[in-house]
């Protein structure tokens, strides 16, 4: 049976990066002109210290101020799901406690990633700790095999872990196994969300059945995504796959310079000033920063998001 206080996710949530001042101190000046930014594009949330938010790399009062910045400007408009996954479980059980007494809509939390859980009961275990550290705010299992190293039979992890958390919703699935993820959507069925998390598979992920997906292009790029759907919605299959295309083109381009130092000089190529990445990643130079924009200028991508935020707004 579904939790009771959470409502099926619908949309796009963007995940948010983390801007930075000169000396490395976090910029939380930042949040409010993305947050608005994002309303007016239409997003549907926001995923705060998740991966692109480099929140793994954050202090907890970091994370912590983070959070209640985007609370406190979002002020409902939109949700707002925080990510509480930590090496440790008692960091993260007090993560998921602050994200409930300061009004978050969500949390979610990728598994134990030094001491990986030896087998699924033992990850389940971890997860249940987590979710009922706040028993009355809606939890989502963030999947992502790719960085964890976790993988889990969709089979039995979903049955086992919903009996075990009554606050459990869903799954972020950050896979590229579309017929994982597909199985997932039949698994859930009207009773968890399966949210997507691969960005160039956004419309193969709607053929089976996507209703929500987390992403990090969609900071930046979220009327091409929203377009996307438009287009899908309408049954113009062949023109949603010749713009998601457009997306796939960029994505490559921000996997050749390095997926999230690359989107923080996007960030910054649309107005948002990000300063330096924040070690272990490393900040684009500004020759790698001008190659960048010129291959991004040569695939169209900039005309393209112009065409689709006009269209949006028609």
């Amino acid at each position: 049976m579904r939790f009771q206080s959470a409502e099926k996710i619908n949309g796009l949530f963007a995940a948010a990066f983390t801007a930075y001042n000169s000396d490395g101190s976090i910029n939380y000046e930042y949040i409010s002109e993305l947050a608005e930014k994002l309303i007016a594009e239409g997003i549907s949330g926001i995923f705060v210290c998740g991966t692109n938010g480099e929140g793994l790399s954050l202090t907890i009062e970091e994370r912590k101020k983070i959070v209640e910045e985007y609370v406190r400007i979002v002020k409902g408009r939109i949700k707002v799901i925080v990510h509480v996954g930590h090496s440790s479980l008692e960091e993260a059980k007090k993560l998921s406690k602050h994200a409930a007494k300061i009004g978050a809509d969500g949390f979610s939390s990728v598994c134990a990633f030094y001491f990986k859980p030896s087998n699924e009961n033992v990850l389940i275990d971890s997860l249940v700790e987590i979710a009922n550290s706040a028993p009355n705010l809606p939890f989502y299992y963030y999947h992502i095999p790719h960085i964890t190293g976790v993988n889990i039979n969709l089979d039995t992890f979903i049955p086992q872990i919903a009996k075990k958390a009554m606050n459990f919703s869903g799954i972020k699935f950050t896979s590229s196994a579309i017929h994982e993820y597909q199985d997932g959507i039949h698994l859930c069925n009207d009773n968890f969300d399966m949210l997507f998390g691969f960005d160039e598979l956004l419309l193969p992920a709607l053929a089976v059945g996507a209703k929500g997906a987390i992403g990090s292009t969609y900071n930046y790029a979220s009327p091409i995504y929203l377009q996307v759907i438009k287009l899908f919605k309408e049954g113009r299959i062949k023109e949603a796959e010749n713009l998601q295309y457009e997306a796939v083109k960029m994505i490559k381009l921000i996997i050749k310079y390095g997926p999230i130092p690359s989107q923080r000089a996007i960030m910054e190529m649309v107005g948002f000033k990000m300063g330096p990445s924040r070690l272990p990643l490393q900040t684009l130079s500004e020759k790698q920063k001008n190659e960048l924009e010129s291959e991004l200028h040569g695939i169209g991508f900039f005309k393209v998001l112009e065409l689709c935020t006009k269209s949006l707004r028609e």
